[in-house]
């Protein structure tokens, strides 16, 4: 009997290891959606260490939870809510507990249709509203809990196609490694350059670094090198990618280059940007070719070259995000309600398909 009981309590034991190993080998992430048709707001789901996919369930209610952030700590989510309610949309915040979101508290967003938001070391969080044409700022707790909104950035100006009549805010960014925000505006054409005060929790913009594009190109997003010495724009209504690098306290572009084959000719308009951790390269994606474009990243350069492109397996392909380790890359496909896991070979770049997932309108994901 005592022989059995100490085979049992190992087993047991071993049982229990082997439940907690598979726990670690999956990492969760959250989905943000828009909830005009089935979704109901956030969505967590997983990616096991061989790129399956996994639905966990409605993390948050939330109307068109349309980009999330975490703070630094991870402790807090925060999404914007895009939508126009008396000119204005709204920002939550939540806790991050277990398998579900705990509400914490949610303010105005300060324009209308937020569509982007980041937060700092400081909690400092600041919101792109597109329809608004204006960024916002505010402040969060430790705990997670917004300030009301302090300040409100509004551009002005316009761009020469019919998505350019109007500033149209798609994105703003604290710069990693200095006293800088960028704020990307697809309407003004433009990327605008401001300082965090934190003694009256003001945007201090800089005009003469404003910084024009291409005619028409239509600035949607942007990433930071690795290196934090080069800044990649994703233009959306031109289809390209522009190598910004700074020169006396200003920035310059460098080069530019297509993000689709030069034979395709239908419409497309380019949508995310995501770089590896190493620096060595960069996807972007693609709404009409329903594509993601790789590129090689010059290690003393900068410079991009493409090597190739890879079907989404999907339609409007809206977001796209690297798992932690760099060893997946993540395609939320809006219109086919679909996220695709695809693996990468971290020698050439290349994808392959792994597993897809149905998702409700899926537009962001958040690791």
């Amino acid at each position: 009997m005592k022989y059995f009981s100490t085979v049992v309590f190992i087993l047991l034991f071993l049982g229990c290891k082997n439940s907690s190993v598979k726990t670690i080998k999956e990492t969760t992430f959250y989905v943000g959606t828009y909830t005009q048709k089935e979704s109901k707001g956030i969505y967590k789901y997983s990616i096991s260490k061989d790129g399956k996919l996994k639905n966990i369930g409605v993390a948050a209610a939330i109307t068109n939870p349309s980009f999330l952030a975490k703070s630094k700590d991870n402790k807090t989510l925060f999404a914007v809510s895009e939508i126009d309610e008396n000119g204005t949309g709204f920002v939550h915040s939540y806790e991050i507990k277990n398998d579900s979101l705990q509400f914490i508290n949610k303010q105005e967003s300060g324009g209308a249709h937020p569509c982007f938001i980041a937060v700092n070391e400081a909690n400092y969080i600041i919101i792109a509203n597109y329809t608004g044409g204006n960024v916002g700022l505010l402040k969060a707790t430790e705990n997670g809990k917004m300030a009301p909104i302090s300040f409100v950035q509004q551009h002005t100006g316009k761009g020469t196609t019919e998505r350019q009549t109007a500033p149209h805010a798609h994105s703003t960014w604290f710069h990693p490694t200095k006293n800088e925000i960028i704020s990307v505006d697809l309407g003004t054409n433009e990327l605008w350059f401001s300082k965090l005060d934190t003694t009256k929790n003001e945007l201090i913009y800089t005009p003469q670094k404003k910084l024009k594009v291409a005619e028409g190109a239509g600035p949607r997003h942007l990433i930071f090198h690795p290196n934090n010495k080069w800044i990649y724009v994703l233009n959306e209504l031109n289809n390209s990618i522009s190598l910004l690098k700074g020169k006396d306290e200003t920035y310059f572009i460098e080069s530019t280059i297509s993000t689709l084959p030069k034979e395709f000719t239908p419409h497309s308009n380019a949508a995310d940007i995501h770089i590896t951790k190493d620096g060595k390269f960069l996807y972007a994606s693609n709404r009409g070719a329903e594509s993601i474009a790789i590129f090689k990243v010059n290690s003393e350069k900068g410079s991009l070259t493409s090597i190739g492109y890879t079907p989404v397996l999907g339609a409007n392909p809206r977001n796209i995000s690297l798992s932690p380790n760099d060893q997946f890359l993540i395609v939320a496909n809006q219109d086919s309600n679909n996220i695709i896991s695809f693996k990468r070979n971290p020698s050439s770049g290349a994808l392959t398909f792994v597993d897809e997932i149905f998702a409700p309108t899926p537009v962001c994901i958040l690791f």
